[in-house]
């Protein structure tokens, strides 16, 4: 069985383009919507691409918009890949431990409400941290608090930017989300990453 994801976006969308590069015609599982808070989100052309529907959420706080979309398209695994507003908590509790988020960062450090993007490598470079990474974690009712399934660690240099500690980042988060997304699917339901992922210089 093909396990049916959807993934919701707020960007360009360059973690929903390593995904449905990952997931290929044999792949235990595929992109079945893309879901955004923004019209303008590069993100949706992406899908549209790739021939996978893509929706924009007039309310991004509205629970039954989410579920409508979610139950239309049969979802069992839901995806937010840098997708930046509060998941409603009827949504949390309808997909409980079966929604996944990467995050620019080595969870507990650098999450919470406000902390995405370069804000996120901002905080990394100024608390003189000596590496950073990526983090999937599972989806709760606060911003990127739920548990953690996998994790790359990214050491930060000397002479890096919030720019460039980005870029060495986000190429990590391309690896991990598939990975965990492959792994959800071959368990058939989210759990940790089995084998632990190389850090990246």
């Amino acid at each position: 069985m093909t396990m049916r994801v959807a993934v919701a976006v707020s960007g360009r969308g360059s973690n929903l383009q390593a995904l449905l590069r990952a997931l290929g015609p044999e792949a235990p599982a595929r992109v079945v919507l893309v879901l955004s808070d923004r019209p303008d989100a590069g993100a949706l052309e992406r899908a549209r691409e790739y021939g996978v529907p893509a929706e924009v959420l007039s309310d991004p706080a509205d629970a039954a918009q989410w579920l409508t979309q979610l139950e239309r398209h049969r979802t069992e695994l839901v995806v937010l890949a840098g997708y930046l507003k509060l998941v409603p908590a009827p949504v949390i509790a309808r997909f409980r431990d079966r929604i996944l988020n990467v995050h620019p960062a080595l969870l507990p450090a650098f999450g919470g409400k406000g902390m995405y993007g370069q804000r996120v490598h901002q905080a990394v470079l100024a608390s003189g941290a000596r590496e950073s990474g990526a983090t999937v974690h599972l989806v709760d009712e606060a911003y990127d608090r739920g548990p953690v399934l996998a994790q790359v660690r990214v050491p930060v240099l000397p002479d890096d930017t919030p720019d460039r500690l980005a870029a060495r980042v986000l190429e990590v988060e391309h690896r991990l989300l598939p990975a965990a997304v492959l792994a959800a699917a071959a368990a058939g339901r989210p759990v940790p990453v089995p084998q632990p992922m190389e850090s990246v210089p």
